[in-house]
């Protein structure tokens, strides 16, 4: 690692310092576990002192960049997009008087996703047969028909749909998305039976597209899918 990190302001240095660390980890291609330098290695090939150091360390750990365990010291993190949600969940909770426009925001994020996934998706799926997604839809139905909400369903299946990509940036966002719907959602009010049939059966018809590598039908079962909870999200003052 070049020593190439003049003294400066203190956040500076600060900001300069996890950079670096950046750069440490991107030259040595170093995955998620791996050790990092010490504290003392850090300071001598950056140049600064410990504290710049130390809150470097402690600004990346909060962004899951790396991770510190007391007594065998710091590896490379998750990087995950725990901080996003974390921060989006907030932020929804802030929002008390306008719950319903922050869920809609996000509701618009995973549909474009899911629009936006639509060609690579279809030609990826075309002929395949999906037994465990089938279930899904199953049970998405049971628990509609018992007035039960079915959010594990709901996400195994989109991630199932995934898993065709092979994107783990995708999949972690889309994760991401379903968190801050799951955590927020439950303050609002309930889809009602029909509209929560009506959205099993709209996953049932974006699988029956997938398998059979209809683009033009994949879109159209992703807008029914996301019509119930949009009438839902535009009328929140509406009896069911």
């Amino acid at each position: 690692m070049p020593n190439s990190t003049p003294e400066g302001p203190s956040a500076n240095r600060s900001a300069m310092t996890m950079d670096a660390i950046k750069r440490y980890i991107l030259a040595h291609e170093l995955q998620t576990g791996d050790p990092l330098p010490t504290e003392a290695e850090l300071c001598a090939d950056l140049g600064v002192s410990r504290s710049s150091v130390r809150e470097a360390m402690r600004k990346l750990d909060a962004l899951d960049i790396v991770h510190s365990r007391r007594g065998s010291g710091s590896y490379v993190g998750a990087m995950s997009l725990d901080p996003l949600v974390e921060t989006l969940i907030l932020r929804s909770a802030l929002d008390a008087g306008d719950g319903y426009k922050s869920l809609a925001e996000v509701v618009d994020i995973r549909k474009a996703l899911d629009l936006g996934i639509g060609v690579d998706l279809v030609a990826a799926m075309r002929g395949t047969r999906n037994p465990e997604l089938r279930r899904c839809v199953a049970d998405m139905r049971e628990h509609a028909e018992k007035g039960e909400s079915y959010y594990e369903q709901d996400i195994d299946f989109h991630l199932g749909l995934l898993h065709y990509l092979d994107n783990r940036i995708l999949s972690q966002l889309t994760s991401a998305m379903w968190l801050i719907h799951r955590t927020v959602g439950p303050t609002l009010r309930r889809a009602g039976r029909e509209a929560s049939l009506l959205t099993a059966a709209a996953h049932d018809a974006i699988l029956d597209a997938c398998e059979k590598g209809d683009l033009d039908d994949y879109y159209a079962a992703v807008e029914l899918h996301y019509t119930p909870l949009r009438d839902l999200l535009d009328q929140p003052e509406s009896d069911e």
